[in-house]
């Protein structure tokens, strides 16, 4: 029963150092307002699913991970790691090297996830009932393709490593379709029924909505040591920076009605 103990716990012990804190994120519960739709049936642009497949570190990366005193999360540092090979060497006794890997953006902790549902306008549907004495029903069109691109919100070096790694946690925090880059394609249409009354104007106006993330990144200069038929990693000057990011829905849209006597 101990041995069988100590087996779980050396299992347990491997998975942490493998994924420290950092690399869980805590779940956001979204709730979706009566007010936003899923056009995803009825958009005539077809979105590409964002899939961001999870790297595994081989058996050599992850022994190295573990002599790594920073995370390491960056999925393009994984795969140099998981592409080097050392044969071991049994005269090696003695030997040492320290070959620089060059200056990375390690891993990214999340601080903050939201979602704000009116990131950007891209449609206005208008019915003019002033001349009307009954009610008349206005429906979402969509009169122009849209793109929606997202983004860092300020300029850091290594932007599309860091844009990576936060996609991949506010979509681990969000159980969302999320891409820095979405389309709502012409003609796009849903049928939910707003009215114009008679004498008014009818303005229906379509957002797309995102997820603000927001967080921080550390950098660091990685070193590949070797001892001997010991290898290691070792971080040197290490800084960290707040960064922040707008990341779109996929095919979803916010709506908002609004009548008037005035044009707008």
């Amino acid at each position: 029963m101990k041995r069988v103990y100590s087996i779980c716990l050396s299992i347990l012990l491997s998975f942490i150092l493998l994924f420290p804190d950092s690399s869980f994120a805590k779940v956001v519960n979204v709730k979706v307002p009566s007010s936003v739709v899923n056009i995803s049936k009825n958009n005539t642009y077809p979105n590409p699913a964002q899939d961001l497949p999870r790297l595994e570190p081989s058996k050599f990366t992850q022994e190295l991970l573990k002599t790594s005193a920073i995370s390491i999360e960056n999925p393009d540092l994984i795969r140099l790691f998981n592409e080097t090979s050392i044969s071991n060497a049994p005269l090696a006794v003695g030997y040492r090297a320290k070959i620089y890997l060059g200056q990375w953006p390690l891993n990214y902790e999340s601080k903050e996830t939201t979602v704000n549902w009116e990131y950007k306008q891209v449609n206005r549907n208008v019915y003019d009932n002033r001349a009307g004495i009954y009610t008349q029903p206005l429906r979402y069109r969509q009169e122009a393709q849209k793109i929606v691109e997202g983004g860092l919100t300020s300029q850091i070096q290594d932007a599309e490593d860091i844009k990576k790694m936060m996609l991949r946690k506010a979509m681990s925090k969000v159980s969302l379709p999320l891409s820095f880059r979405t389309v709502v394609g012409y003609g796009t249409h849903h049928g939910s029924v707003h009215n114009v009354i008679a004498k008014y104007f009818g303005y229906l106006y379509a957002f797309a909505p995102a997820v603000s993330e927001k967080g921080k990144v550390t950098f660091g200069e990685v070193y590949l040591v070797l001892k001997g038929n010991k290898r290691e990693v070792m971080i040197k000057n290490i800084t960290s920076q707040g960064i922040s990011a707008a990341i779109p829905i996929q095919d979803y849209v916010s709506f908002k009605f609004i009548l008037t006597q005035i044009p707008q």
